[in-house]
C-alpha cells in the first residue's frame, strides 16, 4: 500500500508539472477558424472560381486523381472544396479526408521544440550530445568501399547542434531518398527507418543508430534535407518525459481542436485516409507497399512517431495550425508560442547554406524574400511554406493574412501543375 501510495503521488506531482508547462493563457483571443465569405475577407469570388475551375480541369485532364483545397483569409475560410476520387476504386473525395501529411510534420515538431525552448530547457546551440551522449564526437564520411559497404571517417569539426537539426545543417541524411547513394547504402545497412513503418519500432530505436553513422560534412556547413526532426522528435520525449506523439496531443492538437491530426488512427478514421495512388498506362493505381508501407496510419504496430514525416491530417486541421503562427503563435486564448519566439524562427538561420536570394531557411519553415516575392506568384515578403512526400503544400502569407492548403496523395509523375497555380490565383484573388 506505501508503495501503491508513493506511485500515486509522483504521478500526482509529474501531471501537475506538465500543468505548469502547458500552453499558457494569453491577453489575445482570436477565434478558432470559421467559414466566412470572400467578400468579407476582401477576396474576389469571381477569382476563387478560376481555382474551382483549375482544380476541376486537373482532375478531368487526368494529372491528378483528386485533392483538397483550403483557403483562409483573416481567420476566415473562404474556400474548401473536395475533387475527384479518394483511391483507384472510385470513391469521391471529400473535404475532411485524412492525407499522410509526411514532411509537413516537420514544421510541428519544430514547434514542439520550440515550446520546450521557451520553457529554459536548452539552449539552441547546445550540442545534441548533452542529451543523447550517443551523438558525442561525430565522424564524416571519407572513403566508401561499394563491394562491401564498407567506409573510412575523419573527426568532424564540431558537434550536431539542435539548431544544426532544426536547420538540416547537421550533416545527417535521409536513407533511402538521401540523393546520395553511399548514404543511402550506409542508412540501408543499419536499418533505419526513413519514413515510417508498421512494425514495432520506436524513434529512440532509430536515433540510436543515427548517432553511430557518419556525416556528410561537418555540422553548419552545408545544408542537407535530414532525419534530423527524427532526432529532435526523441529530444522532445526527453526533455518532456512523455512520448512525442502524447506531447503533441496534449500539447498542440488537443488544444488547437486538430481532431484529426496524429501518427495513427482509429478504426472510426480509417476510411477517411486517401490512398497513395500512382499512374500505370495513363490510369490511376493504389500504390503498393515498397520502403514504406502504404497502410501505415491504420496497421501495424502503431508505436513509431516520426517528427520528420509521420503525421496524418486534414486540410482544415493543418490550417489551424498554421493560423496559430499567423495569430503571434496564440489561438482561442491559448499562448503557444510568443510572437518573438516566431520573429527568431522565420529569420534567416543558415544564410547562403539554403535557397539563395529568394528565399532562405528559418527553424521550421522555407521564408519567401522580398527577391522572391519580386519573381511573382509566390506571395508577401515573410510568406512561409513547405510541403510533402506524397504531393501535400502549404503556405502561409503575414502581410496579406493568407493561408492556402493543397492536399494530394500521388507518387511518381504525374504532370501535376496544381501548386504552383494554386498559389498564385490565390494572391491574385485579393480584391481590397
Amino acid at each position: 500500500m506505501v508503495i501503491k501510495k508513493s506511485f500515486l503521488l509522483l504521478f500526482v506531482f509529474l501531471q501537475g508539472m506538465a500543468g505548469i508547462y502547458a500552453q499558457t493563457n494569453s491577453q489575445q483571443k482570436s477565434p478558432f477558424l470559421t467559414e466566412g465569405n470572400a467578400l468579407q475577407a476582401g477576396m474576389s469570388s469571381e477569382r476563387l472560381d478560376r481555382i474551382d475551375e483549375m482544380l476541376a480541369a486537373a482532375v478531368a485532364e487526368n494529372t491528378i486523381p483528386g485533392a483538397v483545397a483550403l483557403i483562409a483569409r483573416k481567420g476566415k475560410i473562404i474556400f474548401h472544396e473536395a475533387y475527384g476520387q479518394s483511391n483507384a476504386g472510385g470513391e469521391k473525395l471529400q473535404k475532411d479526408a485524412i492525407f499522410r501529411i509526411a514532411s509537413q510534420s516537420k514544421a510541428i515538431t519544430s514547434t514542439a521544440v520550440m515550446m520546450l525552448w521557451e520553457e529554459g530547457k536548452f539552449q539552441l546551440d547546445d550540442p545534441i550530445s548533452k542529451y543523447i551522449p550517443e551523438f558525442k564526437n561525430p565522424q564524416v564520411l571519407v572513403n566508401f568501399r561499394y563491394a562491401d559497404t564498407t567506409y573510412t571517417t575523419r573527426p568532424a569539426s564540431r558537434e550536431i547542434t539542435i539548431r544544426h537539426l532544426l536547420t538540416h545543417t547537421s550533416g545527417l541524411g535521409y536513407g533511402v531518398i538521401d540523393g546520395d547513394e553511399r548514404m543511402e547504402m550506409i542508412y540501408h545497412k543499419a536499418g533505419t527507418t526513413d519514413l515510417f513503418t508498421a512494425e514495432d519500432v520506436k524513434i529512440k530505436d532509430v536515433v540510436l543508430k543515427l548517432a553511430k553513422l557518419p556525416l556528410h560534412h561537418n555540422p553548419g556547413e552545408k545544408y542537407t534535407y535530414s532525419l534530423g526532426l527524427d532526432v529532435l522528435g526523441y529530444f522532445v520525449e526527453i526533455m518532456s518525459g512523455m512520448t512525442f506523439e502524447a506531447f503533441l496531443q496534449e500539447r498542440l492538437f488537443g488544444p488547437l481542436g486538430m481532431e484529426d491530426t496524429g501518427f495513427y488512427l482509429p478504426a472510426s478514421k480509417a476510411e477517411r485516409l486517401v490512398s497513395i495512388q500512382h499512374k500505370v498506362n495513363d490510369q490511376w493505381e493504389d500504390y503498393p507497399n515498397t520502403f514504406y508501407d502504404v497502410d501505415y496510419p491504420v496497421k501495424g504496430a502503431k508505436t513509431f512517431f516520426s517528427g520528420g514525416a509521420g503525421l496524418s491530417s486534414t486540410a482544415k486541421d493543418y490550417a489551424t495550425f498554421l493560423q496559430m503562427y499567423l495569430n503571434g503563435g496564440e489561438l482561442n486564448g491559448k499562448r503557444f508560442l510568443s510572437r518573438t519566439t516566431i520573429s527568431t524562427m522565420m529569420a534567416d538561420q543558415t544564410l547562403e547554406l539554403y535557397g539563395g536570394a529568394d528565399q532562405h531557411y528559418g527553424l521550421a519553415f522555407g521564408v519567401l524574400t522580398k527577391r522572391g516575392q519580386a519573381k511573382g506568384g509566390l506571395g508577401s515578403p515573410g510568406t512561409f511554406v513547405w510541403g510533402g512526400y506524397f504531393n501535400t503544400q502549404y503556405f502561409a502569407d503575414p502581410q496579406e493574412e493568407i493561408i492556402g492548403i493543397i492536399m494530394k496523395q500521388t507518387q511518381g509523375g504525374t504532370g501535376d501543375q496544381t501548386a504552383w497555380k494554386f498559389k498564385q490565383m490565390v494572391g491574385a484573388a485579393v480584391d481590397d
